[in-house]
């Protein structure tokens, strides 16, 4: 059985441990690396995993880590793991929103290393997760990987590298958008006299049952957009005033503005 480290304990790690139980692996195989006393005791109580607060012990016997840190924290980790790694040579997977493979191979060494990015949701078994690899992971790692995410959702591999931090911006920054477009759905029915209550939760459903059907019929947006559509009706009247207003110019804006944060991340780490 494949052991897996996690360097990170944070929501991200915890739905991954979560969901990779939920499929059988064995508590004994896993492991997490946790600075904060509370979150290492909450890891050990909830999973019955092994805990650490040395990552370098967490690793070990490791046949894949998983970094669940924040990309600031990156530099900060690398010194301590490289020479443990480069012996062991395990594949590493890095969750860190950003941070490009050859970044990762200058801090860490040459080994085979996955790129991904899972979004929010995971926490509840909803994810959906862009991955990218470098040429040395094998076809058996890339299961391995996959395995890893899919215990959290839907997983999609990315051929181009460069196209990561446009996942990063539709998936990763995704449910935040979602969740802005349902506050703005509240606000406008309390301003139509609705209690918010009500304003809330009826967005909030409507959202959920629009997201299945696309999900579930394999239709386009397109096509089931135009099956809510009656001619001169109340729907035609709304699009007509997002249109008016150029939505689809302004959510191109604001994920080009997410892809663009990306890149200065990103580059903003070529200096360590």
């Amino acid at each position: 059985m494949t052991r897996i480290a996690f360097i990170g304990g944070g929501n991200m790690a915890r739905s991954l441990i979560g969901g990779l139980l939920k499929t059988g692996v064995p508590t004994s195989n896993l492991s997490v690396a946790e600075p904060q006393p509370q979150a290492r005791e909450a890891l050990g109580r909830d999973f019955r995993v092994a805990t650490y607060t040395d990552n370098r012990l967490a690793v070990a016997d490791a046949d894949v880590i998983v970094l669940a840190v924040k990309p600031q924290v990156m530099p900060a980790i690398y010194n301590e793991l490289r020479d443990t790694l480069q012996r062991n040579r395990p594949l590493l997977i890095s969750i860190a929103a950003g941070v490009r493979l050859d970044q990762l191979e200058r801090w860490f060494g040459v080994l085979p290393i996955v790129r991904c990015m899972p979004n929010t949701p995971a926490l509840i078994g909803a994810g959906a997760t862009g991955l990218c690899a470098n040429l040395r992971v094998t076809p058996q790692q890339r299961e391995q990987a996959q395995h890893i995410l899919d215990a959290v959702g839907l997983t999609r591999w990315i051929a181009d590298e460069a196209q990561m931090d446009t996942v990063t911006a539709i998936s990763g920054s995704g449910p935040a958008y979602f969740f802005a477009l349902v506050e703005a759905l509240e606000d406008a029915a309390v301003a139509q006299g609705m209690p918010r209550d009500a304003a809330r939760i009826l967005a909030s459903q409507t959202c959920l049952g629009a997201g299945r059907m696309l999900v579930e019929s394999n239709e386009s947006p397109a096509v089931l957009r135009q099956r809510v559509t009656s001619p001169n009706g109340t729907t035609q009247a709304a699009l007509e005033s997002f249109s008016a207003d150029q939505l689809p110019k302004i959510v191109a804006h604001a994920v080009a503005a997410a892809t663009r944060r990306g890149q200065e991340l990103a580059a903003a780490l070529d200096k360590e």
